[in-house]
């Protein structure tokens, strides 16, 4: 059987993230495919060739780690770029040694990720090369996870942060710190 050739694997859980990557990658001339788990990479990649793949850190229950040892280990030429918005230093190298050609944090646009793509061939990331994300940043990243962890409860989340609701109100009115 013959594997249909196509651009980009999108392996992410967040489903509108993941679609808006695909329509943007469509407008640029790139075919896509989307997968929100592991099982659904897998099973996508067994039946078509992709060049490139876009793949989360966190896809659930399942790592994105593992996941990139698979892919990688069903087709070796595979360029595979970690997105993630739950960066470190650990996790850049350890996607790096699993065989992502690239690691970026959210938020990151098609630019940036095309440009990691472009990349690979002559800088690849190492430790020394990786840039870690802002304590603001970082700050932000953290609330916005415990505010989902809490179902968008603004009472139970300042709680769980130990901080005055209020000031978790304002923090939460300001936009996203870049990097």
């Amino acid at each position: 059987m013959n594997k249909m050739p196509i651009d980009f694997l999108i392996v992410d859980d967040d489903h509108t993230l993941a679609e808006m990557l695909a329509r943007v990658l469509h407008r640029r001339g790139f075919t896509s495919r989307i997968a929100s788990d592991s099982a659904q990479a897998l099973w996508l990649i067994s039946n078509s060739l992709f060049s490139k793949a876009i793949v989360d850190l966190k896809l659930g229950k399942d790592s994105g780690l593992v996941l990139i040892k698979e892919l990688i280990s069903r087709q070796p030429d595979l360029a595979i770029v970690m997105l993630t918005g739950y960066s470190s230093i650990s996790t850049a190298v350890e996607a790096v040694k699993s065989g992502a050609v690239n690691y970026l944090c959210k938020p990151a646009d098609i630019d940036d990720i095309l440009t990691a793509f472009g990349s690979h061939n002559t800088t690849p990331l190492t430790a020394e090369s990786y840039t870690p994300i802002s304590i603001d940043r970082l700050e932000w990243e953290h609330i916005q996870k415990v505010l989902q962890e809490q179902g968008g409860n603004i009472s139970a989340t300042a709680r769980v942060l130990g901080m005055h609701r209020r000031t978790l109100q304002r923090k939460l009115q300001k936009r996203p710190v870049k990097q």
